[in-house]
């Protein structure tokens, strides 16, 4: 599974790493104030994605709270357990079947933590991440929900939510766990985020494990990122 992340990297260099330039000026400077780096994002909280828009087709930059809620949802409750979607049966699952054909995004990372069973009571964290902390993208879908029983003028009744797709792990990731992320290669951005394509055989060789040869690093770190209060440069000091 994934469930905790990290993304430090300046959203003036994600803007231009994920193509969002070509919004308007003013969008991108509402962005840049909302970004604070952050060491431990964990579900249920809000993390930085990439979609089309389903407005315009072109890529914007949102915010998505962790864990899909389905549309047809009696409760926002249900998104707590909705933080992953396995790659396997996606395409299936009543839950992911639907935003998998025409609501799929990039969720922004530069870094996850896996734990590592260690025969004790406790298990090791690890800091997965590229070499220099080059940002990347994992495979993730969104929906919005609407409270039914909420009163439609009110905003707070709509959420826009996301989970991340995991896949099996490759070699390096295996060493610490038996599931990783769907990290995708930038060129299959585009085809990951259209809108028209809806075809799951088309899109199902991008949920394949991260190459060997694509360089991670994994280091153990602090049972300080245990708790998913936690924030800061401690949490991916390696020991």
């Amino acid at each position: 599974m994934c469930g905790r992340f990290t993304l430090r990297t300046p959203m003036s260099v994600l803007i231009e790493q994920f193509d969002l330039a070509r919004r308007s000026a003013a969008s991108s400077e509402s962005q840049l104030r909302l970004f604070e780096p952050r060491y431990n994002i964990a579900p249920t909280q809000s993390v930085w994605a990439v979609r089309n828009s389903p407005a315009d087709d072109q890529r914007e930059a949102v915010q998505l709270h962790w864990g899909l809620i389905p549309p047809w949802a009696k409760e926002a409750a249900i998104g707590n357990r909705m933080i992953n979607a396995r790659a396997e049966t996606v395409a299936e699952k009543p839950s992911f079947r639907s935003a998998l054909k025409r609501q799929r995004c990039l969720v922004l990372a530069d870094g996850y933590y896996e734990w590592q069973k260690t025969g004790g009571r406790t298990k090791q964290p690890y800091y997965f991440h590229r070499e220099g902390d080059q940002a990347f993208a994992f495979a993730g879908l969104w929906e919005r929900w609407r409270d039914k029983s909420a009163d439609d003028s009110n905003d707070a009744s709509t959420i826009e939510s996301c989970t991340i797709i995991t896949t099996t792990p490759n070699r390096l990731a295996a060493t610490v766990h038996d599931r990783m992320p769907v990290i995708l290669d930038e060129a299959d951005y585009d085809l990951w985020l259209d809108r028209d394509e809806q075809d799951a055989e088309r899109l199902r060789p991008l949920l394949a494990p991260l190459a060997d040869e694509d360089f991670l690093i994994a280091e153990p770190v602090s049972t300080f990122v245990n708790k998913p209060t936690s924030d800061g440069p401690a949490c991916i000091e390696p020991l």
